[in-house]
């Protein structure tokens, strides 16, 4: 079976309402609760006649024929309603990063064509900037109050008595399958691109692993809840930002299957004491975050004292390195528990995973393979049979994106037929080994060409980040008079540590070839992250080029040929 999200939530919530569905701060929302919530928004977004204009088998993949809401928002219960609420209304919501200044919000908002933007007061300011520069004004405007006690905007409304004055009836809608689910890129390496998923085809992609099993094998809307009632009702903290796609699909897990979705006091940045506050106080069983940047700061606060995790059966990561030692830090301190190391993207869903165990030693970079995931040769000819020495580029097949919002184009490249198999292909390097494993390079966007060999930016960074003296680590290459580019490495140096050059290059050299070593480290007090924990390379490649390069002449760096 088929499903639509808002339907899904809509029937497990008829089944199970007086149940925790969200639990943020001083609310703890039933589903009852959430269901009338949704509904609500729903029928304000029809007020203002924002759903659907057309149904998606008259469309082209590149296509939208539902109108796009914003949500400008941090994570909180509201992001859950804006996504079910506009999933009802048959809108489609979609992630705005609230990091971006004037000029980017400007840039997403007339790229989606955005009809209605649920938004923090706390972000009043930077929208309202730019509201009179769009190419089209959404014609809702929804402020969810918060401490900044910023003033509603001009024509906005209040999210809170909006809601109150709505009915909380289910809309006059018939939600399909088919309805979109819309992501944007993080645009860490270029412009945010808004990549269309049906809703059906996220949750067999990203989801269905913390479904009940045989969830898509039922014939009917009943017997699917059925299943979901004899299952687990789980307690999921996504602690990355809900902006970040792994973070979505994780609150979707939770509430599609009738947990509880948690989520710490404080949002607004990564606060370690709050997150472990919600773990042990709700007792979280499924969390995921961002790679070292979030597990760092989580253990020093768990070997202060006075957490127990004991709950805890899974922790997720994705989106950035979570290196081997830091995983045996965790399963160290917390042996009951698995670490699932996801690899992935907004083009292909959970498309790689390695489970780390107390039971083997944490191991890192090479990934076991979601159903139709592969590896592609250079041309976009053939896909590479596994143990072919070639590197290729990773696809994935079967339960895939639609293509690029407004770009036929992109969506072509990004999206090939090869054989009978159309794959989406968004651009990491990859490599098929004989046992099936697929090993992970990187990303071709940041690959660096260095005297005529390939380079992966995430290798490097791997290589490096098992240092002590590395708090952070992100590679980028820098113009080159003797090499075309030179691998540059910005790192932030871990409290009580000082390493060389030299010493960083000596730990290195036994798990990189030489040509790969960096050139050059550049140090900052801290790497330039975004707040789903996902580098920034713009801004590494900022610091690279204002650095000035190092003589290498008289150094033992003239060695590092290819």
């Amino acid at each position: 079976m088929r499903f639509n999200h808002a339907t899904l939530f809509a029937a497990v919530a008829a089944a199970m309402p007086d149940r925790d569905a969200i639990v943020f701060r001083d609310r703890r929302l039933s589903y009852g609760d959430v269901a009338g919530r949704v509904n609500a928004l729903a029928n304000v977004l029809a007020e203002h006649g924002i759903g659907i204009d057309a149904e998606r088998a008259d469309l082209q993949p590149w296509e939208t024929g539902q109108d796009l809401v914003a949500l400008y928002l941090l994570n909180g219960n509201e992001y859950l309603e804006g996504m079910l609420g506009s999933a009802a209304a048959r809108a489609a919501s979609f992630n705005v990063n609230y990091r971006y200044v004037e000029a980017e919000l400007a840039y997403l908002l007339d790229d989606a064509g955005a009809k209605a933007v649920i938004y923090h007061a706390r972000f009043a300011p930077t929208l309202g900037a730019i509201l009179d520069e769009l190419r089209q004004r959404p014609v809702l405007l929804l402020q969810v109050a918060d401490e900044s006690g910023n003033e509603l905007l001009p024509g906005a409304l209040d999210y809170e008595a909006a809601l109150a004055a709505a009915s909380t009836a289910a809309p006059d809608t018939s939600p399909d399958p088919d309805d979109l689910y819309v992501v944007y890129t993080g645009g860490t390496t270029g412009m945010p691109k808004g990549v269309l998923w049906t809703q059906a085809e996220i949750l067999l992609s990203s989801i269905a692993a913390f479904m009940p099993a045989g969830l898509f094998e039922v014939d009917t809307l009943d017997e699917a809840v059925e299943l979901i009632e004899a299952g687990p009702a789980r307690v999921v903290l996504p602690t990355p930002p809900l902006m970040h796609a792994a973070a979505q699909w994780v609150a979707l897990a939770g509430i599609l299957s009738g947990g509880s979705v948690v989520f710490p006091a404080v949002v607004d940045r990564l606060d370690a004491k709050a997150i472990w506050d919600v773990i042990d106080g709700e007792g979280v069983m499924l969390m995921n975050m961002v790679g070292n940047s979030f597990a760092t700061p989580l253990m020093d606060e768990f070997d202060r004292g006075g957490r127990s995790g004991k709950t805890v059966q899974m922790m997720g990561t994705g989106g950035a390195i979570l290196s081997a030692p830091v995983k045996q830090r965790i399963l160290d301190a917390l042996p009951h528990l698995a670490i699932a190391d996801v690899a992935g993207s907004s083009e292909t869903g959970s498309q790689l995973s390695n489970i780390s165990m107390s039971t083997a030693p944490a191991t890192s970079g090479v990934f076991a393979a979601a159903p139709g995931s592969c590896v592609v040769d250079d041309d976009h000819e053939q896909i590479l049979e596994p143990g072919d020495p070639r590197s290729g580029w990773l696809g994935r097949w079967g339960a895939i994106p639609l293509g690029y919002l407004g770009d036929a184009e992109k969506t072509a490249r990004t999206f090939p037929t090869i054989g009978d198999k159309r794959i989406a292909i968004p651009g990491d390097r990859a490599r098929h080994l004989a046992d099936g494993g697929i090993e992970l390079l990187g990303r071709d966007s940041v690959t660096i060409n260095s005297g005529g060999e390939k380079i992966y930016a995430e290798e490097v960074e791997e290589a490096l980040i098992v240092h002590p003296g590395i708090a952070d680590v992100v590679v980028v290459g820098r113009p080159s008079d003797r090499w075309g580019s030179e691998v540059v490495a910005v790192v932030a140096v871990a409290d009580g540590h000082d390493p060389s050059d030299d010493e960083l290059r000596a730990d290195i050299e036994p798990r990189l070839a030489r040509y790969k070593l960096p050139k050059d480290f550049v140090r900052v007090d801290k790497v330039l992250r975004s707040p789903a924990g996902k580098a920034d390379y713009r801004w590494a490649k900022d610091i690279a080029l204002t650095t000035p390069s190092p003589d290498t002449s008289h150094s033992e760096n003239k060695e590092l040929v290819p």
